[in-house]
């Protein structure tokens, strides 16, 4: 009981941690306009994205351009499209693989297989947590040191955006989910009840049986 209530949880927090994965690559906000000097007010801010880019009016007017050209976007933005991407498909084969080997399936009937194949699960979900940690962390570093290089025009300077904060949320869940997932081990097939059967009692011609007569009045 207590692997299969490791493994739910376990399961659960990596199903949430893909999920924001995949909210945080379709997310524009990744970089967003830095309020510095005398910008205060400012009648429009501007979103950057993995895949396109957007300019939010101060009236509340919204307009998204998707990114043209892949070869013309940053190092950094070229890394984290990819990664991202892959993370999302390890979280959908981590999910397939923790499915099929979860004591609560019958997709495989061997009780250390599935102890491995839930083991290798959690080893997805851990790389999948790894590959989209690496370009939000790359990313954040290059919007730290564009921000305070004084080569950068003020107005070429981003702060971090909410989608690096969700992301490095969702990090963390598939990092604890698949190491919970990790710690699974194969069930103890021994309930710790054993039963006991009395002997078969042979019957008598008179048809008493081998039973005690003291049994009876």
């Amino acid at each position: 009981m207590v692997s299969a209530g490791l493994e739910i949880l376990g399961l659960g927090l990596c199903v949430i941690g893909s999920l924001l994965v995949m909210v945080v690559c379709g997310l524009p906000m990744w970089k967003v306009t830095a309020f510095i000097e005398a910008n205060i007010v400012v009648a429009q801010t501007i979103w950057d994205g993995l895949w396109m880019s957007c300019v939010v009016q101060s009236t509340g007017q919204m307009q998204c351009k998707v990114h043209d050209s892949v070869l013309a976007l940053g190092h950094d933005l070229q890394a984290a499209r990819a990664l991202t991407v892959i993370s999302c498909v390890f979280g959908v084969l981590g999910l397939m693989v923790v499915i099929a080997g979860a004591q609560c399936t019958n997709c495989i009937s061997a009780e250390n297989v599935k102890t491995r194949v839930v083991n290798a699960g959690g080893v997805i979900y851990i790389t999948s947590g790894l590959f989209v940690l690496v370009p939000l962390c790359w990313m954040a570093n290059n919007i730290i040191s564009d921000f305070y290089n004084p080569q950068v025009p003020a107005s070429k300077k981003r702060e971090i955006g909410a989608a690096l904060y969700i992301g490095w949320a969702a990090t963390a869940l598939l990092l604890i989910g698949g190491a919970l997932l990790c710690c699974s081990c194969p069930s103890d097939g021994n309930s710790g009840y054993s039963a006991k059967y009395s002997p078969t009692k042979r019957a008598t011609p008179n048809g008493t049986g081998d039973y005690d007569k003291r049994n009876y009045v």
